[in-house]
């Protein structure tokens, strides 16, 4: 099993960035966290690195039911999705299979409940 799923876009990673957080809101999420990989690798160790964005995407309702089944799935929130540039003009947008991360805990209401976050988070990046 795969614990991530992914599309390519043929854009600038600006727009790929702009289109993912907009799919990601249609589908119910926000973005509550974003992590730019890039400039931290810069900043603390000197290091250049391909643009690389971390978005912490979040659907509260959902992120409140599974807290309500499950009090330390809050371990495994948000939902991570990357925005990576591949250069040649190709930006991969790729997002965590929460059923896959939640298979850890062994808890079959979870595990449902996870389905739902996946099929939203499933749409998002295919529609991109």
């Amino acid at each position: 099993m795969s614990y991530y799923f992914a599309t390519t876009l043929e854009t600038n990673f600006e727009s790929a960035l702009r289109r993912a957080t907009e799919a990601l809101k249609l589908q119910g999420f926000g973005i509550i966290t974003q992590i730019d990989v890039r400039e931290t690798f810069k900043n603390k160790i000197g290091v250049d690195f391909r643009d690389y964005r971390i978005l912490g995407a979040c659907n509260p309702q959902l992120a409140h039911e599974a807290l309500q089944i499950e009090d330390k799935v809050g371990t495994m929130l948000p939902c991570n999705v990357v925005v990576q540039d591949l250069g040649s003009g190709k930006v991969e947008i790729a997002a965590i299979d929460p059923v896959a991360s939640m298979m850890a805990i062994g808890n079959p209401t979870l595990k449902l409940a996870a389905e739902q976050v996946r099929e939203r988070l499933k749409r998002a990046i295919e529609s991109l």
